[in-house]
């Protein structure tokens, strides 16, 4: 592990090294920040373990690189893991509100910087690459050979913890959205609140522990060059250089990243007798539980897409006339045992002259009690065809809706980003032709129709009236006698 003074390099006491490092490890990678998350490691105080080097400034920690560093710290550091999994996560978060720059007093991890400085045995990994850092859940839990329990500081308060039995603890942690600094501000300043809470409970019941904080996907799509200047204009000027080589070498980084540039995530595929006969893949699935008045959401996304992950599918089946996809899930919004299931049938239709595949049903079974939303109205496609829908939703433009007003689906939301699913009629391991649920007339084909029709009749209307105009029959002539117009004309 790397020392303390070298494990808080986002919050580094000394405000001119720290810019400094900062800006030459933001120039060797502002082209790939966008792949890239930081992953912070430390043990809780009194735990010392041996160090392992860090990476140098822009090396870029892949996937087995960043196994390797969790091994090496769950063999010898406490089993009873913390993880603490931001949304969205960059190293632009810590130079801009972390007190990089000197500026201590408006930095937002006084708890991080507090537990980095306490901890003897502490690593940070500044540019982990994307795929690699989605996928820690799964290192974690295959390493640790445990289900994951999503936590709150609330329910971990009333949990009795044992020291000698590995436990995964996932504290789910919002992050800002847009163009408003202020409420990505405040939304960190309260993720290092929780933490901090957390920490105490784990110190208040004497349990040692190994923490982990890192995030799904990266919080920023800009140069770092960008928001180190947004942060503080003193340390910028390290950063201005826009013209020669530095463009050169960008260029030249760019395309090489394009070259280098991860695949997609391949889909969740279920064979039988060797052969595809499945496939699903979705940008996000998220589940929400009504309780208390209150929508529960819980994403499904790292245990079902990514690299390293490989989802449970017992319970699947598939046929020339039904498929049944099961992914099977422990630890969701408290209930151990989750199921989301997505039925499939197809069947010969007279009138088109071709066979079609609806998605029947998409079942949810926790703890014994089924929640069924139906489809079948909305989602089909040709049989030989996968269906594809930006989203897909029980709530917002409902393409799902609950079997009846008694149904407990009426408790629950689902959503899909992305998604497509094929159950019939693959062959090999990619996707058929897609089906698109957008139909030719989208609103802004309508809107854009409309308005054009509206411009051409208020034209119409223009021309027939300069067509209705008379031109004056007669004249007055100021050498002729005055016209005279008789009143009863």
């Amino acid at each position: 592990m790397a020392s303390s003074g070298t494990a808080s390099l986002f919050l580094q006491r000394i405000p001119g090294s720290m810019a400094v490092f900062l800006a030459v490890f933001s120039v060797l990678i502002t082209v790939q920040c966008d792949e890239q998350v930081p992953v912070i490691i430390w043990t809780s105080e009194g735990v010392s373990i041996p160090r392992q080097a860090p990476p140098t400034a822009g090396h870029i920690v892949g996937h087995q690189q960043l196994s390797s560093y969790l091994e090496k710290t769950l063999n010898v550091g406490p089993r009873n893991l913390v993880l603490f999994l931001q949304d969205k996560m960059s190293i632009e978060d810590f130079t801009m509100y972390g007190g990089a720059f000197g500026n201590k007093q408006d930095g937002v991890f006084p708890n991080l910087e507090g537990a980095l400085q306490a901890s003897s045995s502490s690593l940070v990994l500044p540019a982990v690459s994307w795929p690699a850092s989605n996928a820690v859940i799964g290192q974690l839990q295959d390493q640790l050979e445990t289900s994951p329990l999503y936590m709150d500081p609330e329910t971990l308060s009333q949990l009795r913890l044992n020291a000698s039995s590995p436990a995964l603890l996932v504290f789910r942690l919002p992050y800002g959205t847009g163009s408003d600094l202020l409420s990505a501000k405040d939304i960190l300043s309260g993720n290092d609140e929780v933490m901090g809470q957390v920490m105490s409970i784990m110190k208040s019941q004497s349990i040692p522990f190994t923490a982990v904080y890192t995030g799904l996907q990266p919080s920023r799509k800009e140069a770092a060059s960008m928001s180190l200047e947004a942060g503080l204009g003193g340390g910028r000027s390290l950063l201005q250089s826009r013209g020669g080589y530095r463009d050169r070498w960008r260029d030249r980084e760019r395309q090489q990243r394009v070259k280098e540039r991860p695949g997609v995530y391949p889909p969740v595929e279920f064979k039988e007798d060797d052969k595809t006969c499945m496939m699903l893949w979705a940008k996000g699935l998220t589940v929400s539980i009504l309780r208390n008045n209150h929508w529960e959401e819980h994403d499904l996304t790292p245990a079902t897409f990514g690299e390293g992950v490989s989802p449970k599918l017992h319970g699947s089946d598939c046929d020339q006339s039904k498929s049944r996809l099961v992914l099977n899930y422990e630890n969701v919004l408290a209930h151990r045992s989750f199921k989301l299931i997505f039925v499939m049938s197809q069947r010969h239709y007279t009138v088109s002259a071709r066979r079609w595949f609806t998605l029947d049903a998409v079942e949810l079974e926790y703890d014994g009690t089924k929640a069924t939303f139906n489809g079948s109205r909305n989602i089909y496609a040709p049989a030989e065809y996968s269906y594809r829908c930006k989203s897909v939703s029980s709530f917002r433009w409902p393409l799902l809706v609950p079997r009846s007003a008694k149904d407990p689906a009426n408790q629950w939301r689902v959503s899909f980003d992305d998604f497509q699913i094929q159950g019939f009629s693959l062959s090999g391991s990619e996707f058929s032709y897609a089906s698109d649920c957008a139909g030719f007339f989208s609103a802004g084909i309508w809107m854009g129709l409309l308005t054009s029709l509206l411009m051409v009749l208020v034209l119409t209307y223009g021309l027939h009236m300069i067509m209705q105009l008379l031109t004056m029959d007669r004249f007055d002539d100021p050498k002729s006698p005055g016209i005279s117009v008789p009143q009863t004309e």
